[in-house]
């Protein structure tokens, strides 16, 4: 097997592990556990904000549009392996700064796998990999972020903004 088809393997595996069961790092985040201390004034709410963003980000923009970009014909695969070493290995850093260090590993994971494709073909078969993958954190997260906390910030009518 080559290093790409490895990575979907593991990317794969990894999705299906953390199906039904809350990530281990997602949990520790919802519970205020950061590893990195992150977070202004001893709180972990921005981080989990950032968290949540920064997963909706990746998966809903960065790698669908790698995929898309990637099924048309004019595209440059080193091209592509620059973008995802510009954007995602920042993106994977940013996932540990903010108290997600299992999702930090695996999204450097996935880069390495997009760097050692040698076809579009094969960059957006991993991609999707990593896709699927970042979607499910996503889901997790969704569901250990506090939305009860935005009742205290209510929009205001239109008629009193006008």
């Amino acid at each position: 097997m080559s290093e790409v088809h490895d990575v979907i393997a593991e990317l794969d595996a990894e999705r299906e592990r953390i199906w039904l069961t809350l990530p281990e790092d997602v949990r520790d985040l919802g519970n205020g556990i950061i590893p990195r201390l992150t977070g202004p004034k001893k709180q972990y709410f921005t981080s989990l904000l950032y968290a949540e963003g920064e997963a909706r980000t990746l998966a809903d923009e960065i790698l669908w549009g790698f995929i898309e970009v990637a099924g048309q014909p004019d595209t440059d695969l080193a091209t592509m392996k620059k973008l995802v070493t510009q954007i995602i290995d920042y993106k994977a850093d940013f996932f540990d700064f903010v108290g997600l260090p299992l999702t930090c590993k695996w999204i450097h994971r996935y880069a390495e796998g997009a760097r050692a494709a040698e076809t579009l073909e094969e960059f957006a078969l991993v991609t999707g990999a990593a896709l699927s993958y970042t979607n499910r954190v996503h889901m997790w997260i969704q569901s250990v972020f506090p939305w009860g906390i935005a009742t205290a910030f209510p929009r205001a009518d239109a008629k009193q903004t006008a």
